[in-house]
C-alpha cells in the first residue's frame, strides 16, 4: 500500500475518500474491530468489512478481484493494496453469527443515537420482501391475494418515522412469521433506545394487526403499537350503529370515536383501544376506518401525524435500498445479515455526509450519489509527510465544500476527533479542490 501511495493514484472512485472523515466521527473502525473480534489495528478482517461498507456506498455489492476495474484507488480507502476475492469475503461473513450481526447493529444504533441521527419517539415497522430464485425447498407465500405463491426472503426494518433513519433490521426466510420477526426487532430496539417516561410508538400496516401482535407489544411493555384494523362487514355495521354523541367532530367531515376492547383470544386482561375514524358529512356518505392501539393516546396526533409518517419507510426503501437491501442474496442467514448490517454502517456515514453537503445532495438517492459523486469525481491521491492529500479537479460545488474538507485535521481536532486514521496506518487526510 505504501508503494501505491508513493506512486500516486489517479481515478474516478476517489469520491469515497470523503466518507473517511465521517467514519472517524462515527467511530466505524472500533465498531468493526469489535464485530470482527480482531482488536489489532493491523488486522485484515476489519479492513475487509470496511471494503463491504464502501461497496455498499457504491451500490455495487461485487466490486471484487477479477470482476471490477482496478487502479482507481478504491482499495486504498480501506487500507488494502488489493481487491479481495469472493472467497475471502464469504469466509469473513461466514465466520460470524447472526447474534454478532445483531450486536453490531446495537452498537451502531447507540452511536447514531448519541450523534443525534434519530430520537426514537415514533417508529415505523414494515417488512421488505424480495423475490428469491433459490433452488432450496422452502415455504412459498402469496405476495398478494390475486397472485400465485412464490419463494421470497423477508427483511424487517424499524425506522425512525421523524428523521427517516433506520434503527435496526432483521433478515429471515419466508417461513418466519411477522410476530416472531417483530419480537426480534423490539429486542434490538430496546438495547438501542434509552428508556424514558414516554414509550415509543410503533406504527405498522394492517399486516401487523392480530391478537398475537397486540399481546406481544403489551407483554413487552416498552412500546405502544398503532395499527389499522382489518376490514370486516360486521365491524363496519357496528361502527354505523354507534350513537352519534359518541363521535367527536374535529372539523367538517372528520369525526372520531374511541372505545376499549379485548382482542379475541387474548391472554392479557388489559384492554386495547379502538380508534374509529368517520369521514363524510351526510349519514349516507359516512365512511369508517378503524385503528387499534395498545394504549390510550390522543387520537388527532395518532391519526393525522403519527400514522401518516409511517409511509416514510417506503420512501426509505426507494431512496436507500440499493445500498444492499434490494436483492435476496444467499439464504445462509448469518452471511446475508452480516452484509446487510454493514450496509447500515454505509447508510449512517452517507447520511452524515449528506447533511454536511446540504442541497442538492440531500435529495439524491443512493444510486444517484454513487454514480455522480462517489464514482464521478476525478482526482488524484498522493502523500505529503504524514498526510494523504486527495485533490479533486473541476468538481461541481467544490467552493461550498472547502469549509468542510480543506484543513481537515484542524477541523477534526476542533470537534475533539483524532485526525489520525488507524486503518490507514495513522496517516492524516486532507483535501484540495482545483
Amino acid at each position: 500500500m505504501r508503494q501505491l501511495l508513493a506512486d500516486k493514484v489517479s481515478g474516478n472512485l476517489l469520491g469515497l475518500w470523503l466518507l473517511v472523515p465521517e467514519h472517524l466521527r462515527l467511530g466505524t473502525w472500533d465498531l468493526l474491530r469489535n464485530w470482527s473480534a480482531e482488536l489489532d489495528h493491523n488486522a485484515l478482517a476489519p479492513r475487509l468489512a470496511l471494503h463491504l461498507i464502501h461497496e455498499a456506498a457504491l451500490c455495487r455489492p461485487s466490486l471484487r478481484y477479477e470482476r471490477s476495474l482496478r487502479h482507481k484507488g478504491f482499495e486504498l480507502a480501506q487500507g488494502l493494496s488489493f481487491l479481495p476475492a469472493d472467497t475471502a469475503i464469504h469466509d469473513l461473513l461466514d465466520a460470524h453469527t447472526c447474534q454478532e450481526a445483531d450486536q453490531l447493529q446495537v452498537r451502531l444504533g447507540q452511536l447514531r443515537r448519541a450523534s443525534g441521527h434519530f430520537c426514537g419517539k415514533v417508529l415505523a415497522l414494515d417488512p421488505h420482501r424480495l423475490l428469491s430464485y433459490s433452488q432450496r425447498d422452502m415455504v412459498q407465500r402469496r405476495p398478494a391475494a390475486s397472485k400465485a405463491a412464490i419463494k421470497h426472503v423477508q427483511n424487517f426494518f424499524l425506522l425512525d418515522a421523524q428523521t427517516h433513519q433506520p434503527i435496526c433490521l432483521q433478515h429471515a426466510s419466508s417461513a418466519l412469521a411477522v410476530p416472531t420477526a417483530t419480537a426480534q426487532l423490539l429486542q434490538l430496539a430496546r438495547s438501542i433506545l434509552p428508556a424514558g417516561p414516554e414509550r415509543p410508538l410503533l406504527v405498522a400496516d394492517v399486516e401487523h394487526y392480530g391478537t398475537e401482535m397486540l399481546d406481544l407489544v403489551r407483554h413487552d411493555g416498552n412500546f405502544d403499537l398503532f395499527v389499522p384494523v382489518r376490514y370486516r362487514q360486521s365491524q363496519t355495521a357496528h361502527y354505523r350503529n354507534l350513537p352519534a354523541e359518541q363521535f367527536t367532530t374535529h372539523w367538517a367531515g372528520f369525526a372520531t370515536a374511541v372505545e376499549s376492547f379485548v382482542p379475541p383470544g387474548s391472554t392479557l386482561a388489559e384492554p386495547c383501544y379502538r380508534y374509529i375514524q368517520r369521514t363524510g358529512e351526510r349519514t349516507q356518505d359516512y365512511h369508517f376506518k378503524a385503528f387499534a392501539c395498545t394504549a390510550r393516546r390522543p387520537e388527532i396526533a395518532l391519526l393525522t401525524q403519527d400514522f401518516p409518517n409511517r409511509w416514510h419507510i417506503e420512501e426509505f426503501f426507494r431512496f436507500d435500498q440499493s445500498l444492499g437491501w434490494n436483492r435476496a442474496g444467499t439464504l445462509n442467514l448469518n452471511v446475508r445479515l452480516g452484509q446487510m448490517s454493514l450496509a447500515l454502517v454505509a447508510q449512517a456515514v452517507i447520511h452524515q455526509l449528506r447533511r454536511r453537503l446540504g442541497a442538492p445532495y440531500q435529495q439524491w438517492d443512493s444510486p444517484h450519489l454513487a454514480r455522480d459523486f462517489f464514482s464521478g469525481l476525478e482526482g488524484d491521491l498522493r502523500v505529503e509527510g504524514d498526510t494523504l492529500i486527495v485533490t479533486y479537479y473541476n468538481a461541481a460545488g467544490a467552493q461550498s465544500w472547502k469549509q468542510h474538507f480543506e484543513n481537515l485535521p484542524a477541523l477534526l481536532r476542533q470537534e475533539k476527533v483524532d485526525p489520525h486514521i488507524p486503518w490507514l496506518y495513522n496517516f492524516k487526510l486532507d483535501f484540495r479542490f482545483k
